[in-house]
């Protein structure tokens, strides 16, 4: 397999050992597979067991965002591309910083651009410039990489396959580059360009002149129908060019063709940091077979809202491309390593969660296991006993013994002991089962309650026959609807006075703190302390006292049902913990332990039980970087990530209200003004 990473500044750099890869004799090592550089008809190509890059038949066209390490970089590349295409190339202008000799923008074009000069016309040398337009415009970005700004590809004259002067002019470390089997272009082509490669058959790479075939005839090659892969190209370039956080990562199969493609832009990256605690891998798109194979890494934010952390498309639900996506979404996240991370039920998934994620808590999603009764157990007999036999002992049981006994009575009573289904899912319980799983922390994904739903982040706008190139265009939109949500209800929580409705000391504690959306799930709580009329001790082992606290539950026809609840609670430590596990599930106390509390005469929550990432100044209190004391002092990609992130939080900030708008772009315009300040005493 080979891993192309194409991200603003999480690029997996050949010479970089922090991605993972070792480089000897011309020899590459990506995640224990060997790589020999090999030259062919001037390109190289990475070749190794079950991974070799078939030779390409063209040269990638340049186009708007692709971004190289260098000067030289770019200069060979351009003019790799003009002998394939033939033609010649030369610096038609450069433009160097004010009393330094660093270059930080150039023009290459075609060599029969412009017209001689007058002076020049009677000469004996033939006329061989046609006033082309063939051209390509590049900067110095703030990431310290070279990005090309403008393109134009159409010439006016016919194109050759002579041997070309500007070739033979490189400099000599340019033509170290192009013979060394560590070839630059292995660096520059297929780590820093834009590049999404169309589904054919030959595996060619230039996805600006050539579309996809309909199908796939190959179960590891994403199916890509005619003019998917220009959308995703043309949405890459876009978002690269507009967003200096966007980060790429496309996936080849041994033929050379795509297989797997995964993006985040620079909100998401920041949600991760806040966020990224419990995380929800969302492959519905794709194991219900969607025409969009998408899938999501979802978060939930301050507001109890979804909140993406990045997507992807993948061509199978085996456990190499589950492997490979939770890789590059780790390495686009600084390595981040989710708390709990919530799936489908799938052995690949389970294996693939296993080797990236091992330290994390891998549970199965409640909500996805229940939807699928109708499905699995709609052709029984007594279909509807069995579903409520099947609910009341997964949303009703509190113990792990009631829950057994729950089980067996249905399987049993029912005859259905035999049904594959069934036996599967008893075997994973402790994977999915809510009675075995309130030791994790879910932070309100569980939908661990009868009722709960939860829909795919993109769920009004992808359906079961939506294209690729629709979703796309639908993107942006729904992101950037989802991000307004967050703003507005931002504004409002900032703005909000909470109206209690009690004089209960919790109430007014919590409202002062929470966003007005996880206050009033924490009020409902409150409120519903009045339903529990009893809260007796039930066992003493020193600073540890058992309580139980009797509710009256409304249950199936509008009848009141009594059920005990056991609380825990340690005076000395300060913590309390009811067998309903609300805190884990939800992220905020239930009734039983304010009671608890109550009974004790506790008049504040423990601090611990009020959780700082839904504060409606959440984003404002923790900031997201890493600590100063193991800053790299030369590493500029750290030093980006860091200023990024806080950057970010001045434009979160910034959007409240025109005021601080205002003084946000001040203090903007303040800071660029210091550094440029900074660069004349430099220079």
């Amino acid at each position: 397999m080979e891993v192309i990473s194409l991200g603003s500044e999480q690029v997996l750099d050949i010479e970089s050992n922090e991605a993972g890869l070792e480089r000897e004799g011309g020899v590459v090592e990506l995640d224990g597979q060997s790589y020999k550089s090999l030259e062919r008809d001037g390109l190289s190509e990475l070749d190794g067991e079950n991974a070799a890059c078939q030779p390409r038949k063209e040269f990638v066209a340049p186009a708007v965002g692709m971004e190289f390490e260098s000067y030289d970089d770019v200069y060979n590349y351009y003019n790799c591309y003009a002998k394939e295409a033939g033609f010649c190339v030369r610096v038609k202008n450069s433009w160097f910083k004010r009393n330094s000799k660093e270059k930080y923008g150039a023009v290459l074009c075609c060599s029969s651009q412009g017209f001689k000069r007058i002076k020049d016309v009677n000469r004996l040398r033939k006329e061989t410039r046609t006033g082309c337009p063939a051209m390509i415009r590049m900067r110095l970005v703030d990431s310290k990489r070279w990005r090309i700004v403008e393109v134009t590809l159409d010439h006016n004259h016919l194109l050759g396959s002579r041997v070309h002067k500007s070739v033979k002019r490189l400099t000599n470390c340019t033509k170290r580059k192009l013979n060394s089997n560590s070839d630059a272009e292995v660096r520059t082509i297929k780590l820093y360009h834009a590049l999404v490669v169309d589904a054919g058959g030959d595996g060619s790479c230039n996805v600006i002149g050539r579309e996809a075939r309909t199908q796939s005839s190959k179960p590891d090659q994403l199916c890509l129908k005619k003019g998917d892969s220009q959308s995703v190209y043309n949405y890459f370039c876009r978002m690269q060019m507009s967003n200096s956080n966007f980060f790429h990562s496309v996936d080849f199969n041994v033929d050379g063709l795509l297989r797997n493609v995964f993006w985040a832009d620079a909100r998401s990256r920041a949600a991760c940091g806040y966020f990224g605690d419990v995380v929800r891998f969302d492959s519905t798109y794709l194991s219900s077979k969607y025409e969009t194979p998408l899938v999501t890494f979802v978060g939930l934010n301050h507001h109890g809202q979804s909140v993406l952390l990045g997507c992807g498309l993948l061509s199978n639900e085996t456990t190499e491309s589950y492997v490979w996506i939770f890789k590059t979404w780790a390495a686009c996240m600084n390595g981040h390593t989710p708390q709990t991370i919530i799936t489908d039920r799938c052995l690949c998934l389970q294996t693939a969660i296993s080797q990236v994620f091992p330290r994390s808590h891998h549970r199965f999603g409640l909500f996805d296991i229940m939807r699928r009764v109708p499905e699995k157990l709609g052709g029984l007999r007594n279909y509807d006993a069995i579903r409520k036999a099947l609910f009341k002992a997964v949303y009703e049981t509190l113990k792990v013994g009631e829950f057994e006994g729950a089980w067996g009575f249905m399987v049993h009573h029912f005859g259905v002991a035999d049904n594959e289904w069934l036996q599967s899912l008893y075997k994973d319980r402790v994977l999915w089962a809510p009675v075995c799983l309130k030791d994790t922390f879910f932070a309100g994904i569980a939908a661990a309650s009868q009722g709960d739903n939860i829909s795919p982040f993109f769920d009004k706008y992808v359906h079961k026959q939506t294209p690729l190139k629709e979703f796309l265009d639908k993107y942006e939109f729904a992101v950037q609807k989802k991000h307004k949500e967050e703003s507005l209800a931002d504004i409002e929580s900032r703005n909000w006075t909470p109206i209690l409705k009690s004089r209960c000391s919790f109430e007014l504690q919590v409202s002062k703190a929470y966003t007005k959306e996880m206050f009033n799930k924490f009020q409902f709580e409150v409120e519903e302390m009045y339903s529990c009329f009893s809260t007796m001790q039930l066992h003493v082992n020193g600073p540890i006292t058992i309580f139980l606290v009797k509710e009256r539950i409304l249950v199936e026809g509008n009848r009141r049902e009594i059920r005990d609840f056991e609380v825990m609670y340690n005076r000395s430590a300060s913590e309390v913990r009811c067998i309903c596990s609300c805190f884990n599930f939800n992220g905020y106390l239930c009734r039983h332990s304010l009671c608890v509390l109550n009974f004790n005469g506790v008049e504040e929550i423990p601090s611990k039980y009020i959780l700082p990432r839904w504060r409606k100044d959440y984003k404002r209190v923790y900031i997201p970087i890493s600590c100063s004391n193991g800053l790299n002092l030369t590493d500029q990609a750290q030093f980006f990530n860091q200023l990024y992130r806080s950057a970010l939080q001045v434009v979160e900030e910034g959007v409240v209200s025109f005021d601080h708008y205002k003084v946000a772009l001040e203090a903007f315009e303040e800071s660029l003004n210091r550094i440029h300040g900074l660069e004349e005493k430099l220079d």
